[in-house]
């Protein structure tokens, strides 16, 4: 009796009814912060405030923010490398290489950013933000609120 053949498979990406992923930017940081080496790693760790000015065909979406919450914003670190896969923790040499998504690099295949920030003042389609560490121009893709623990939990880094 001949052994069955394997049937090779093929892994494609999740792509819902058909259609491919798409992220849209739906407004800006605008930031002291002009470039890169200039972020500190984290918000906590000296970053100033930010306004994230929103597209007007989003503003309404800003309803019910509020001065004092905190929300998570979510942005596409424009000039972040996509074909690192290993780096230094928090670029400290002393420390052993390790795989992008065990840590928060901005160097990674989709280089998304989350952003604990607390709303320091609300304008028309304008938030003032901060502490945020994100660079002027950095495109923002989504605003979240935080719910209890989410920032306990972020901040293990």
């Amino acid at each position: 009796m001949k052994p069955k053949e394997k049937k090779q498979r093929t892994v494609r990406s999740p792509e819902p009814n058909g259609k491919r992923a798409q992220l849209r930017p739906i407004g800006l940081i605008r930031s002291s912060i002009k470039q890169r080496s200039e972020a500190p790693k984290q918000g906590s760790e000296g970053a100033p405030d930010a306004w994230l000015e929103v597209s007007p065909l989003v503003a309404k979406g800003l309803h019910g923010l509020a001065v004092g919450d905190d929300i998570i914003v979510v942005t596409w670190l424009h000039l972040a490398r996509r074909d690192v896969l290993k780096v230094h923790p928090r670029s400290d040499r002393t420390r052993p290489v390790t795989g992008v998504f065990a840590t928060r690099s901005p160097d990674r295949p989709n280089p998304l950013g989350l952003h604990p920030v607390t709303v320091r003042e609300v304008e028309k389609n304008r938030l003032r933000i901060g502490p945020i560490e994100a660079i002027d121009g950095t495109p923002v893709v989504d605003i979240k609120p935080v719910h209890c623990g989410v920032t306990s939990r972020m901040s293990r880094c």
